[in-house]
């Protein structure tokens, strides 16, 4: 029986700045902080962090890079791109701890700094620039790391999805992947993009129906 290799997710790079625990350093910012012996949640380590607590940091970090940067790579279609926006979405977040508070989610500031970034580079390009000529098969190795091994017809089949995606707006195709692969609501998504929570309710619908037909055409 012939087995094929793992697609493993490229790891983009920490951003530059990024902080290190040393290995003598006891920082306490995690303990000023009371929470149950369950590992703590986002807005808890971010606060850490705020107060000091570089690990707290490297914790978010890890929890929600690779999400993020697969939700770059759909939107970009190119990870050369999508690396170099990746990087400047965590300086912001670095540059922003000091001032962050708990008003919504951790997960709902990071996208709607990943919203407004992305925003800037259409805005910049003025139009879509084309992508690599091997933009699919690049895109549908960025497997996500929590799945089994993927055979040739799951590589064609992810391929197709995200042609279909392609073929989406740009504001249907962010609501789509917001609600379906960072699982998020229509609220969250909302404040992430700006829009009412009838029209993200309304792209959703959209993209869903487009995609559904462009499947199974």
């Amino acid at each position: 029986m012939h087995t094929h290799a793992a697609c493993p997710i490229q790891r983009p790079a920490a951003p530059p700045g990024f902080p290190r625990v040393g290995p003598a350093r006891n920082l306490t910012g995690m303990d000023d902080i009371a929470r149950p012996q369950a590992d703590p949640g986002d807005d808890a380590l971010m606060l850490a962090y705020a107060a000091g607590d570089v690990a707290a940091f490297e914790v978010l970090y890890r929890r929600h890079r690779d999400k993020l940067y697969r939700f770059l790579v759909r939107q970009l279609r190119n990870p050369a791109l999508a690396d170099e926006i990746f990087q400047d979405i965590w300086q912001r977040v670095i540059a922003g701890r000091e001032g962050w508070r708990p008003d919504a989610l951790f997960t709902t500031w990071l996208y709607r700094i990943a919203h407004n970034r992305l925003a800037d580079h259409w805005r910049a390009a003025s139009h879509r620039p084309p992508p690599p000529e091997d933009a699919d098969a690049r895109t549908a190795r960025v497997a996500d790391p929590d799945t089994p091994e993927r055979n040739a017809s799951a590589f064609e089949d992810r391929r197709q999805l995200q042609r279909a995606l392609e073929a989406l707006p740009v504001e249907q195709r962010e609501v789509l992947l917001l609600r379906l692969e960072q699982d998020l609501t229509l609220e969250e998504i909302g404040a992430i993009t700006g829009a009412g929570r009838e029209t993200v309710k309304s792209r959703l619908r959209y993209a869903m129906d487009k995609l559904r037909a462009m499947l199974n055409a």
